[in-house]
């Protein structure tokens, strides 16, 4: 049977997107992976776009607002961000609460190389972490 991963973050545009997009990625087999955000927007195109240089699609992906996923149980809860962290302090139905603290990268509307860099580096970071967390 599947785990149940809800990952969390501010907007759901960015970070959380991209670890969901990752982490089934890498072990959709062994993971049911959602992604939600205390004040959701949408997902942001500069982070469909890195995503797409490593070969994984998260342009079909929406924002969704936690609350969807109150009622759940899931296995684990993971807050990618500081301010998810201290919204959501306890999560009902989660059997664990972790924390991958991931910088925001910026979400200028321009895309400069060095949007596009900074976007890379938490998409690697993201990748790194989330390939620990699936050998669990």
């Amino acid at each position: 049977m599947k785990k149940r991963v809800l990952i969390l973050c501010t907007g759901n545009s960015c970070r959380s997107q991209m670890a969901e997009g990752i982490l089934r990625y890498l072990a959709g087999d062994k993971f049911e992976v959602f992604s939600a955000g205390t004040k959701p927007s949408e997902v942001n195109k500069t982070a469909i776009k890195v995503m797409k240089e490593i070969n994984i699609d998260i342009s079909s992906h929406r924002s969704k607002h936690v609350n969807e996923f109150r009622n759940q149980k899931f296995d684990y809860v993971i807050t990618v961000c500081d301010n998810a962290k201290e919204s959501c302090p306890f999560f009902p139905g989660a059997t664990k609460i972790l924390h991958f603290p991931f910088p925001d990268p910026p979400h200028a509307e321009a895309e400069s190389e060095s949007v596009l860099n900074e976007f890379r580096k938490v998409r690697d970071m993201i990748l790194k972490k989330f390939e620990e967390f699936a050998t669990f």
